[in-house]
């Protein structure tokens, strides 16, 4: 049986069959449900676009860990699950790594105790997000060889050269307390690692306060022999800082981040040698400078508690006493406290 029907003209139209008509409704359902994968297709590469992240690290050459993490991939490779990725942008020192993350070209720095304590006196916008356990032992007095010299209370009207506002200079006053002394009974120079390595050597100042991996090439290169390190009298921190909209946009990268550190932190300390030789050309250090380095440094970053802002504050108000810094500053103001 067929279905008919006149249309306007009075003219009956040929007969259509059941048949014809649902293979006409199934070729345009198929056609729907083409179209419509095209523009899912189509709609997909614009939203991955949107949702990947690009996370910009600072970093400094004598940041082992992170100049090992970078030569692996490690990171890389564990962010991939999150569409992020990762770009390393190098900085001479500490001040700068500040100012860039200050600027907004990077978002995550890796520094010691002091820079963030200037940046932050100067206005400085940053968060702290994590920090490495105590390395006392990484920074020290040293003394030539062949020096008298066999304590610091014997500093008394001597030449030290040190780097100004750095670690190495609240290291330098807390072991002169220790001592019944002040920086006024000492002769302070001021000089940057290079130019005190120089000075050092050439016997133009008694003693030099610096920190690993100078250190380390002090003693394996010329013999330099320790007077005192930090041990029993500082911390010696290493912090984690970053932008606070970066963190509280992406906590699972930044949790990607110290999960990666801190597994390549216990690989370093179980493998020093090898760690040694990947890391040493890439710092143009000898292999055993770098190894001694290492030793002295601790790596398990961890949430920063208020115990440790504390002790930071403590550094802050000596510069603020020593007038290395134009304010007194709140470190707490700094420390990041994620949205409840």
């Amino acid at each position: 049986m067929s279905i008919t029907s006149a249309g306007p003209s009075g003219i009956p139209p040929q007969p259509v069959s059941k048949a014809r008509t649902w293979i006409d409704f199934l070729l345009s359902l198929a056609l729907a449900a083409a179209i419509a994968g095209v523009i899912t297709l189509l709609t997909l590469p614009v939203a991955h676009a949107q949702d990947k992240v690009e996370l910009r690290i600072g970093y400094q050459k004598a940041a082992s860990l992170f100049v090992l993490q970078k030569a692996q991939g490690t990171l890389e490779k564990r962010l991939l699950p999150l569409n992020a990725t990762v770009k390393w942008v190098e900085f001479p020192a500490g001040p700068q790594l500040l100012e860039g993350l200050n600027l907004g070209s990077v978002d995550v720095g890796y520094v010691g105790e002091a820079p963030p304590i200037f940046a932050q006196a100067a206005g400085a916008k940053f968060a702290y997000i994590g920090y490495d356990p105590a390395a006392p032992e990484a920074e020290a007095i040293l003394v030539p060889k062949d020096s008298g010299i066999k304590s610091v209370a014997e500093l008394k009207g001597k030449k030290v050269a040190l780097n100004k506002g750095s670690n190495v200079h609240y290291l330098l006053v807390k072991l002169l307390e220790k001592n019944h002394l002040k920086l006024s009974d000492i002769q302070v120079v001021y000089l940057a690692p290079a130019d005190a390595r120089a000075a050092f050597e050439s016997k133009n100042v008694d003693a030099w306060v610096i920190w690993d991996p100078f250190t380390a090439a002090a003693e394996k290169a010329i013999g330099a022999r320790v007077l005192a390190d930090g041990k029993g009298v500082v911390n010696n921190y290493q912090y984690y800082l970053a932008e606070r909209g970066f963190v509280a946009r992406n906590p699972k990268v930044i949790q990607a981040l110290f999960d990666d550190s801190v597994e390549r932190g216990v690989w370093l300390k179980a493998n020093l040698k090898k760690a040694a030789e990947l890391i040493a050309p890439l710092q143009s250090l000898p292999v055993d400078v770098v190894e001694l380095s290492l030793k002295r440094y601790e790596f398990n970053v961890k949430p920063v508690p208020a115990s440790v802002i504390a002790d930071q504050q403590k550094l802050a108000d000596t510069f603020f006493e020593l007038k290395l810094i134009p304010k007194a500053i709140a470190v707490s103001d700094a420390a990041y406290k994620p949205a409840p």
